[in-house]
């Protein structure tokens, strides 16, 4: 086995989970090799676009509250030790037509986790954004600690925190198989084969690559997101990151940074993506704008304006939503990080730091239960995840 492509932990993946998961591998003294088919930040997986929300009261499993409120820390201390700003806590508005959603659910799970929030009637909600046009059907639970990161500038101040700990990144580099044995990882790839005693499998919308190595239960999905020509009603500082849940769908978006213009995107529906085929860019489909337009014009009339730049990025869908953290289903040394479902992006950071606690100790003090494979199967065994097609 040549030294120098040995490695403890080699990480197929430098994206949000496997860039920070680098870093605070190699920040432990773990000799730590990242492997990415682009030069991260790039444009080909589900970091780009300028920014992402974060915010910390969830429903569901009270995990991810704990998960978000860590996930916050981490990114301030990043931002500290690389000297670029990740995060501004413009507040995020979340809004719902009360017949399509409501907040009971995420407003007690926010009491009992102390996470500050305030709920808000129609008149208020007015009161306070005056650009909004929202009928009195609709309630809001605003989170003012919450606000947005720089997606990009992330994974630029993890990519420079890793390297300055000593790991190293190999960039433009496909992966064509992965083989495991019970104390060994070959990665093999267009730039020769690369050895480790473990691996971390991060590859988000591209896991559809690795197999027959792996097979996950994760649908990649085409998504769109705009930025309108806005009034100063919605610039930041003015208005805050929000999400909206109406009889429209369910969307999200940033006030205008910089005079960009407020951006846009809708969680819910889009088009199936499979690695290796074109990803039709922004305008293919009439719906990437008009379904964005729509909603901005019934909503949020003052940021309906001309189109100032439309892209696409992609989700990577789980069924139920929730995320993959766990072991692989025949290879203990090998971690899988992936199904982030269109949410996950706040949480990379703590998604790291679970990442090295699994790949140095074989276990994390954070709650990964509803994370587990297991859940996938109809007796919770994980033997049937690794058949095509679940």
């Amino acid at each position: 086995m040549a030294e120098h492509n040995s490695y403890d932990v080699i990480i197929v993946g430098a994206g949000s989970m496997g860039m920070s998961a680098g870093y605070y591998l190699a920040r432990r003294g773990v000799k730590t090799l990242l492997i990415d088919a682009f030069d991260p930040p790039h444009t080909q997986g589900s970091h780009h676009g300028e920014t992402r929300l974060i915010r910390h009261a969830y429903s569901g499993d009270p995990a991810y509250i704990d998960l978000a409120l860590r996930a916050d820390r981490l990114w301030k201390e990043a931002e500290q030790l690389s000297g670029i700003e990740l995060l501004v806590r413009s507040g995020v508005l979340n809004l719902a037509d009360s017949a399509v959603y409501s907040f009971s659910g995420r407003l007690a799970e926010a009491k009992i986790r102390k996470v500050p929030v305030q709920q808000l009637d129609a008149g208020e909600i007015r009161r306070r954004w005056p650009g909004l046009n929202i009928p009195e059907t609709f309630a809001a639970m605003y989170e003012p600690d919450a606000g947005y990161l720089y997606s990009e500038r992330c994974i630029t101040a993890y990519r420079q925190l890793a390297l300055g700990q000593g790991a190293e990144l190999l960039t433009n580099t496909s992966v064509v198989n992965i083989t495991a044995r019970e104390s060994s990882v070959t990665v093999h790839t267009t730039n020769g084969d690369y050895h480790g005693a473990s691996a971390i499998l991060s590859a988000g919308a591209w896991f559809g690559a690795l197999a027959p190595f792996v097979h996950l239960p994760i649908k990649a999905i085409r998504k769109v997101v705009g930025w309108f020509e806005s009034s100063p009603a919605f610039a930041a500082g003015n208005f805050p990151g929000f999400t909206l849940g109406a009889e429209e769908g369910g969307y999200y978006g940033f006030p205008s940074i910089a005079g960009a213009g407020l951006k846009i995107g809708r969680h819910d529906t889009g088009l199936e993506w499979k690695p290796g085929t074109l990803l039709a860019p922004f305008g293919s489909e009439a719906s990437d704008e008009q379904d964005l337009r729509r909603v901005l014009e019934t909503y949020m009339p003052g940021a309906a304006g001309r189109l100032l730049k439309g892209s696409v990025c992609k989700y990577e869908y789980t069924p139920d939503e929730d995320f993959i953290i766990d072991r692989h289903p025949l290879h203990s040394n090998v971690l899988v990080a992936g199904g982030f479902s269109g949410h996950g992006f706040k949480f990379s950071s703590v998604v790291g730091e679970i990442l090295a606690d699994l790949a140095t100790s074989g276990a994390t003090n954070h709650n990964i239960q509803p994370f587990a494979l297991s859940r996938f199967t109809p007796d919770h065994s994980q033997a049937g995840l690794i058949l095509e097609g679940i």
